[in-house]
């Protein structure tokens, strides 16, 4: 009796994905996938500062200097 439900929001599901149409960058896909300069260009910001990466890092300073 419960299957009703569940079999509903299956086709719902599957409907969206169906009739949903799709804005994809096929130029902006191939760039990716061969990777053409753009390896490079985000290796150097990898270097560049892990601090800036971490949204929680002025928090956690904040905290220990709280705690001393």
């Amino acid at each position: 009796m419960g299957r009703g439900r569940a079999k509903a929001k299956q086709t719902k599901v599957a409907r969206e994905l169906k009739y949903r149409e799709f804005n994809t960058d096929f130029s902006a896909l191939q760039r990716e996938l061969h990777g053409d300069d753009h390896d490079e260009a985000r290796q150097d910001t990898e270097a560049e500062g892990d601090e800036s990466d971490d949204p929680y890092a002025d928090r956690y300073d904040e905290n220990e200097s709280a705690n001393r």
